[in-house]
């Protein structure tokens, strides 16, 4: 009671009211897929957490935009997640660390929580050439992931380079990138949060499931959680709303003229493409591409980069 007292008191001091929070809550219960009745349990995990499970964060072929998302996530921020919710033993980008006591660090980490720590990888690694297209302290993101992650209690991919191998495995592809699942053979036992960068919702999600719950969300065939990816960009997507309302098309004085407020012409991949975009958003839930009249390019499906372009044409 006196941890939860003193989350709100902070929240307070942050200009966040408890009402806010709980209305996030309440949005991310829904983004989950659970029943309200799951809101006071989701904002125990945040305001009395009764376990700070121990993080490990690899990077490997990535531009770390998935960490920069992380890092401008709406609530919760970044400090709260680490130093209130989540125990990040290993993380290149935020670490104080660096050089042989950043690998200490993780070495450590791996040893002293082994079956216990959640794994999570951001972006491909190198199969080819020894993988010599990559590597960290002397050894090749496929060593290290091949020590790191069979020791994980569980492992997420976020973004689509460590879920599918992303923009570092496009044609020719000489390094020989994929995606962690594919390169260490456990594909179907890593949870993949695919995006260009993923939305840090479903990340958030993801961990809460964990917390709440005891176990990893459920999953579609490709590994996505399926409260994130259920659905494609254009079953959700209110500009195909707009365009399948009869008042709409005669606004417009024809369905071929109320065609063109949907992008699916201007080349919009959001037909064949699974997110929850148009319902989570980005920048605090203020827009998303469409919203902001750029057409879906796919990022959240295999090999988009091959597939999907180019990207202004109609499929």
């Amino acid at each position: 009671m006196e941890k939860e007292k003193e989350f709100y008191e902070r929240l307070e001091s942050k200009g966040v009211s408890r009402r806010d929070f709980m209305k996030f809550c309440t949005f991310l219960t829904a983004t989950m897929g659970l029943s309200t009745s799951f809101v006071p349990k989701v904002a125990e995990v945040f305001a009395a957490p009764n376990q700070r499970p121990p993080v490990v964060w690899l990077h490997f072929g990535e531009c770390t935009g998935c960490s920069e998302a992380l890092l401008r996530s709406m609530y919760p921020w970044i400090d709260e997640l680490v130093l209130e919710i989540l125990d990040v033993e290993y993380h290149e980008t935020i670490m104080a660390a660096a050089g042989y006591q950043a690998e200490e660090n993780l070495h450590n980490a791996v040893k002293k929580y082994k079956g216990q720590f959640v794994c999570v990888v951001e972006g491909s690694i190198a199969t080819k050439f020894d993988g010599g297209y990559g590597k960290v302290a002397g050894k090749s993101f496929l060593e290290i992931a091949q020590e790191v992650v069979p020791h994980a209690a569980a492992t997420i991919a976020i973004g689509s380079c460590a879920s599918f191998g992303g923009i570092p495995a496009a044609a020719p592809n000489p390094g020989g990138y994929k995606g962690v699942g594919a390169a260490l053979g456990m594909e179907g036992k890593i949870v993949n949060i695919p995006g260009c960068p993923p939305n840090p919702i479903n990340l958030v999600g993801t961990i809460v499931n964990y917390l709440l719950l005891g176990k990893l969300p459920a999953l579609d065939d490709k590994g996505r959680p399926v409260f994130a990816y259920g659905k494609t960009i254009h079953d959700s997507c209110p500009r195909r709303a707009h365009f399948e309302n009869d008042e709409f098309v005669e606004q417009f004085g024809s369905e071929e003229a109320a065609l063109g407020y949907c992008l699916y012409k201007m080349g919009c991949r959001g037909p064949e493409t699974y997110n929850n975009c148009a319902v989570a958003k980005f920048n605090d839930g203020t827009s998303w591409p469409i919203e902001a009249g750029a057409p879906c390019i796919g990022c959240s499906e295999p090999d988009f980069w091959d597939t999907m372009t180019p990207f202004y044409e109609e499929l």
